[in-house]
């Protein structure tokens, strides 16, 4: 074969390879590494549960569950005790080294939203002052569960507690008129605050729109219009509620009922065969001897009075007397095991704890509107007002 016959079958050979750049593109290019599959983005947290309402079992002392959730950059204690249904003292207790102000983004919140209930009769209400909480058990139908509502409160700052002991309710007022005690003005005025004789309804109001009257006189359970303040003992003695937890009382809650107020700092209770201890911090105007409290509970099992502490009584040597003492040394508002069975320190409760995400859980009590008199043209602005209409006559 010629060398013109060779060029002829070798020139369009070389075309085509050329145009197709395989033979001669990996000379110099080197072959492409296998790509990787994108990673899959994590699955999004849960929603977290609202603690509030429970059903309970004889012989069940302790309702709801310890969650953890993680702070957005804008969020304040306020923010995320009001939305997961807590107290600001109890957030601040459960959290000890966050700044309540500035927790930033994406730091561990733990929701302490497991309590065990007081030990006091399970019917009407029952106020805890050290737990600053309250407790709704409705009076159940014939052969329904037993059920128990709960909700944070305010209480009596010091020289103006809340008293303990026994009442009832005995009115209820929507919108009411804020008549400030002569106490309270003279003890405002020393700060250059002169209150008025009286307040009327609306956003001024320290009682909010709901408002239950006690048995004892000038004691009340009632809204605010300052939310933050729930959790904490701001009050003159009275009780206040979330805007949203006191309407769902006021409306639940008939007059009548009764109220019994304890201060328990140190609880003890049952969840299945588990032995649990919570610890608060006993108020500062609490004059009981807390040196000891493993001691000071123990004398209740000299002889036990209530199904609780009968209980506790047979299994007092099983009991971790040591762990309860340092629960009381370091009282975090958050229940773990003192006796057989897991969960037998905070840390241990906090790492079995669901993470859940920070907004509105689930069945939550708030709707997250700050404002609890929007859209009621009774108390809208005269700018926001609409216009009345002329009356026709007759």
């Amino acid at each position: 074969m010629t060398a013109r016959a060779l060029l002829r079958i070798a020139i369009p050979l070389l075309a085509a390879s050329v145009a197709a750049c395989t033979p001669f593109e990996s000379l110099w290019k080197k072959p492409k590494a296998a790509e990787r599959p994108a990673a899959e983005a994590p699955p999004p947290l849960p929603l977290g549960e609202a603690t509030h309402r429970f059903f309970i079992t004889p012989g069940q002392d302790v309702i709801g569950r310890v969650q953890v959730t993680h702070s957005r950059h804008e969020d304040t204690f306020a923010d995320i005790a009001r939305r997961f249904n807590v107290g600001y003292t109890e957030l601040v207790r459960a959290n000890p080294g966050v700044d309540p102000w500035l927790p930033g983004e994406g730091t561990e919140i733990i929701l302490p939203t497991e309590f065990i209930l007081p030990d006091a009769p399970r019917e009407g209400l029952v106020l805890n002052l050290a737990q600053m909480r309250l407790y709704h058990f409705p009076k159940p139908e014939k052969d329904a569960p037993v059920e128990v509502i709960t909700h944070p409160i305010g209480i009596g700052k010091v020289g103006w507690a809340t008293p303990e002991g026994t009442t009832k309710v005995v009115s209820h007022v929507k919108d009411p008129i804020w008549t400030p005690p002569v106490s309270v003005r003279k003890e405002h005025a020393k700060d250059g605050d002169i209150l008025p004789a009286t307040v009327p309804p609306g956003p001024d109001n320290p009682l909010g729109r709901h408002m239950m009257r006690l048995g004892w006189p000038s004691y009340l359970i009632h809204g605010t219009n300052k939310p933050p303040a729930v959790g904490m003992r701001a009050s003159a003695g009275c009780v206040r509620l979330y805007p949203e937890d006191i309407a769902l009382v006021y409306e639940a809650v008939p007059d009548g009922t009764k109220v019994t107020v304890v201060n328990q700092p140190f609880m003890l209770g049952w969840r299945d065969d588990r032995l649990l201890v919570q610890a608060y911090e006993p108020l500062v105007d609490d004059t009981r001897d807390w040196d000891d409290v493993p001691k000071a509970l123990r004398q209740k099992l000299r002889k036990p009075k209530t199904t609780l502490w009968k209980r506790i009584a047979e299994h007092d040597e099983a009991i971790d007397w040591e762990a309860v003492r340092a629960a009381a040394a370091e009282p975090r508002g958050i229940a773990f095991t003192v006796g057989p069975g897991p969960g037998r320190d905070i840390a241990a409760r906090v790492a079995e704890a669901p993470r859940v995400q920070n907004v509105l859980p689930v069945g939550a009590t708030w709707n997250g509107v700050e404002d609890q008199y929007a859209g009621d043209p009774q108390f809208a602005k005269p700018d926001e007002r609409e216009p009345e209409k002329a009356s026709t006559g007759r």
